[in-house]
């Protein structure tokens, strides 16, 4: 999963409430965080304890999809 900030259409608004403004202590300009499986799985957990916040992305455009070294799209798990 690619978590494009910019690309959020709630940006500014609930960053405060958001997992990635929690974790990354929001950091200047918009943030772009790709997350595996066992990560989402691992903050999926923190939150149903209270620990940290539900990620709030409410995206307004698809992300790009991450390209390797030659210009080929890499298969990966989008959610």
């Amino acid at each position: 999963m690619v978590i494009d900030c910019e690309s959020c259409a709630v940006r500014f608004s609930a960053c405060g409430e958001c997992v990635v403004g929690v974790l990354l202590g929001m950091p200047p300009g918009a943030p772009t965080v790709s997350l595996d499986a066992p990560e989402r799985q691992a903050l999926d957990v923190l939150a149903e304890q209270g620990l940290v916040p539900r990620l709030r992305l409410v995206a307004t455009r698809p992300a790009e999809p991450p390209h390797d070294a030659h210009g080929a799209e890499q298969d990966r798990d989008v959610g």
